[in-house]
């Protein structure tokens, strides 16, 4: 089978997909009227819809919202707010489902065509009024153009530093089609099902059940592999939404162009991983382990992950102390039956690469080398387990003080 493997980027974010708008504005969630809190995304068409959620127990009440929304697979347009996450707070679900009927009025479409997503701080109470004011707002100011997808990718930001946004465009069946992404993440991050807030738009076609066919298979090999500090949200959400104005056929499962969106879509999904890994609270560096030789994906995946969520290992990578046996110790608790004997570890950045470990022990290495590759933003971390074909990857961040800090003040 013969699939496309290499996509172009593009400008535009979520709006570079044919058939798609968004915009950001104040609606008052937020004390600070400079920083916009209200996001609406809009499709011309009624979209084949897929989604992921938190595993957390305790969710944040859109997300019970979108359920029975997506429960038929289709969609039209997804609000998003910052500054108050909507979970355990009184009359949350209400609030939810009364935003989008809102929203349903001031676009002139069915309530239930519209996901709702909060994040924020947890527990906080919610009124319906920066809603009532924000939501015409939102609508009267959607573009189809760069800026609109910056100004919603602005708008779902909580402790971010920077928004994030991306797109790529690639063929299927001879057709340009785009995949669009904006994300917001920056602590709190640990998933096992979504990741953060994040919202993925297409113009290809397809069938809601194949489109969440591959959703669910590029999710557990991207999202699932960030870790920023160990804590699950409560309000992870992952959705896409599929316009097929590209004038694709649908996709199928098991065809060649199926297998070109998937890669597509993995594409788009490890940028944006590395985007929100790289952005976690008070980080300094982007940390990606690559796990090769292992005995299968799940070990391969497992082993990646602890790496880069050892609080030790992380800490170490912020003084740029190449202090490899926190990687060995990571590696050896990691969950599963394999050999760690013939185990080798790497430690890479653009400045060059250091020979840390070998058959897991001690590989000589210069001192001053290792510290000079590892005071680069972006570390590689190269774990060779020596025990079989299967690979993976995870991204994280290093452990800094002002991670302390600005959970220390979250709410101030």
């Amino acid at each position: 089978m013969s699939t496309q493997t290499e996509f172009t980027a593009l400008p535009g974010g979520i709006c570079a997909p044919r058939g798609f708008a968004a915009a950001g504005v104040h609606c008052g969630i937020r004390r600070n009227q400079q920083k916009p809190d209200l996001a609406l995304i809009r499709a011309e068409v009624r979209c084949a819809g897929a989604a992921c959620y938190t595993t957390n127990k305790v969710y944040g009440a859109p997300i019970t919202v979108d359920r029975e929304h997506l429960a038929d697979g289709y969609a039209r347009a997804i609000l998003v707010n910052s500054g108050n996450a909507n979970t355990c707070a009184p009359g949350g679900l209400e609030l939810a489902r009364q935003t989008c009927r809102l929203a349903g009025e001031a676009l002139g479409i069915p309530a239930e065509d519209v996901l709702p997503a909060s994040t924020g701080v947890i527990g906080q109470p919610m009124t319906i009024e920066p809603f009532a004011a924000g939501i015409p707002a939102a609508a009267a100011a959607l573009a189809a153009t760069p800026a609109g997808s910056l100004a919603a990718a602005t708008a779902i930001m909580t402790t971010d530093t920077h928004p994030k946004e991306y797109a790529v465009e690639f063929l299927l069946g001879g057709k340009p089609c785009r995949i669009g992404a904006i994300a917001k993440g920056s602590g709190m991050i640990h998933p096992n099902m979504a990741t953060m807030l994040l919202f993925l738009t297409t113009d290809a076609a397809a069938d809601p059940a194949v489109l969440q066919a591959a959703l669910s298979r590029v999710v557990p090999a991207t999202f699932n592999q960030i870790s920023v500090d160990g804590d699950t949200s409560t309000n992870d959400t992952v959705m896409l939404l599929a316009s097929g104005l590209a004038g694709a056929a649908p996709l199928a499962e098991g065809t060649d162009d199926y297998e070109t969106f998937v890669a597509a879509l993995t594409c788009v999904a490890e940028h944006m991983c590395r985007e929100l890994a790289g952005d976690g609270e008070g980080a300094t560096k982007l940390l990606e382990c690559r796990v090769t030789g292992a005995p299968d994906l799940q070990t391969a995946r497992a082993v990646a992950k602890s790496v880069i969520h050892s609080t030790l290992f992380k800490a170490a990578m912020f003084g740029a102390d190449a202090n490899w046996g926190r990687v060995l110790c990571a590696i050896g608790y990691t969950p599963g039956d394999f050999d760690v004997s013939r185990t080798s570890v790497r430690l890479q950045s653009d400045a060059g690469e250091v020979f840390v470990c070998e058959n897991a022990a001690l590989h000589p290495y210069s001192e001053e080398e290792a510290a000079r590759v590892l005071a680069e933003r972006e570390i590689r971390i190269l774990v060779d387990l020596g025990d079989g074909e299967a690979a993976a990857k995870a991204w994280g961040c290093d452990l800094t003080y002002d991670y302390v800090k600005i959970n220390g003040d979250y709410r101030t």
